[in-house]
């Protein structure tokens, strides 16, 4: 592989896994690799680390190295992203690798939506350890409702997992309803409020997330409290996709590694007009480079 012809790297940083992807002009897939989360709202150092990782990784894979002569394009999409100020700070810390011709940065919203409707203009719901809306209309992108696990994230894994853990320790304390679910999850922590109080201290959103399958799984079984948490959920993504409709996006996916299991809890208009992505977050992240996909999506290359 010649080290000069022009690679696409798009890296997807997200909030629970940090993926790259890398393909050549063409749009053929060359090396892909996942790693652990890579969110700089939570660990800017982390995210920057995991990133490298990452990076060096997949140009390994393709039998390329971190000092070759500046060959690829590279294209991030990032959890945490939300200012010009930390795009650049970004792009400046990973310019400085020898292979890396240009970079560019953007919320792993705006990729998410690059990717789900192959760079067209349209909208998209993430439904992931966090929650956000966007809408690309024009060529312009609006985002809605990210703003992290303290202020937003309404509908998302993690606000399901922090919601069921919050009534499992009231229901421990007496001040709330105790249902199969909320007696599972206080077992988690030795059945002490204590316990668990000090896990949430140092606890990160993808640990909250981590607890939202049993949660669905509670309510598909009719759990009340398991029902009535995945309810509230996906009445908040509904809003969503509303107000994502309301922008002008026309085409709206739903993706996030949540979008199947909250899928059956929509409103039925909303289920079946909210499409399933065509490309991932990676992919989207390499279009922002300015590279180009494959005609159809490779099931295989995606999540």
């Amino acid at each position: 592989m010649a080290a000069d012809d022009p690679f696409f790297l798009g890296v997807d940083g997200g909030a629970t896994r940090c993926r790259a992807r890398l393909r050549d002009s063409s749009g053929a897939l060359l090396a892909q690799t996942a790693g652990p989360a890579a969110n700089i709202y939570v660990d800017y150092a982390s995210a920057l680390s995991v990133v490298r990782a990452a990076i060096s990784e997949a140009l390994d894979q393709a039998g390329l190295r971190l000092d070759d002569s500046r060959c690829v394009a590279l294209g991030l999409g990032l959890a945490g992203l939300s200012t010009g100020a930390e795009a650049a700070r970004i792009v400046a810390d990973l310019a400085t690798l020898d292979c890396v011709a240009s970079v560019r940065a953007a919320n792993d919203a705006v990729t998410a939506c690059l990717g789900a409707h192959a760079g067209a203009d349209g909208g998209i719901v993430i439904a992931g350890t966090g929650s956000a809306g966007i809408a690309r209309v024009g060529g312009r992108e609006i985002v809605i409702g990210g703003r992290g696990f303290l202020l937003g994230d309404d509908g998302s894994a993690a606000r399901i997992g922090a919601d069921a853990i919050r009534a499992a320790v009231r229901a421990c304390d007496g001040l709330g309803p105790s249902t199969p679910l909320t007696q599972s999850l206080m077992q988690k922590f030795a059945n002490d409020p204590h316990v668990a109080l000090q896990w949430a201290l140092s606890a990160k959103p993808s640990d909250y997330g981590a607890f939202a399958p049993a949660v669905l799984d509670a309510a598909r079984e009719g759990d009340a409290l398991g029902r009535s948490i995945v309810e509230a959920a996906a009445s908040a993504l509904a809003a969503l996709t509303r107000a994502v409709r309301a922008l002008g996006a026309d085409r709206v996916a739903l993706v996030g590694g949540l979008s199947e299991g909250i899928r059956p809890h929509l409103p039925a208009d909303l289920d079946s007009a909210l499409l399933r992505p065509l490309f991932d977050a990676t992919d989207g992240a390499i279009l922002l480079a300015g590279g180009i996909l494959p005609a159809s999506p490779n099931k295989s290359e995606g999540s």
